[in-house]
């Protein structure tokens, strides 16, 4: 009894399971698996250079503003207004008519006032999902924010 139900099975597996049309539908869905998992290594490699672009983008960007920033420094340097106030704070002389008053250091105090009124202030960006990344890759955000 045992072996007919052997048999049975057995012949419906290789008559209704592994037919040439299951075989070429098998095949077919491992090569579109193999496609999506190519594709999505694809994508994340491109959202990973996508990144790295928009990180050189900003260090240029920040570079730029240095260079600037020097120029702007450097035509400052070459004004006579600063070299007048160059002569005054380092010779301490003054145009005629002024009088010099030299004032005692400041104490400890207002020192840390002063630490506590010029230091800078960060903002936080909200950090953005996962979902919203890939988003934000996939229809160009990213690159958008950079140049406009």
């Amino acid at each position: 009894m045992k072996k007919i139900k052997i048999r049975h099975i057995y012949y419906v597996i290789t008559h209704k399971y592994l037919t040439a049309n299951n075989a070429v539908i098998g095949i077919a869905l491992m090569i579109a698996a193999g496609f999506v998992w190519g594709s999505m290594g694809v994508m994340q490699r491109n959202y990973n250079l996508q990144k790295e672009l928009d990180d050189k983008s900003r260090q240029l960007i920040v570079a730029q503003l240095d260079t600037d920033n020097a120029k702007l420094e450097q035509r400052y340097y070459n004004t006579n207004e600063y070299k007048e106030l160059a002569v005054r704070e380092r010779l301490g002389l003054g145009t005629p008519g002024e009088s010099v008053i030299i004032l005692p250091p400041n104490t400890r105090a207002a020192k840390e006032a002063d630490k506590n009124l010029t230091s800078a202030t960060t903002v936080k960006q909200a950090p953005i999902s996962n979902f919203g990344q890939w988003m934000n890759f996939l229809f160009g955000r990213n690159s958008k924010s950079i140049s406009g």
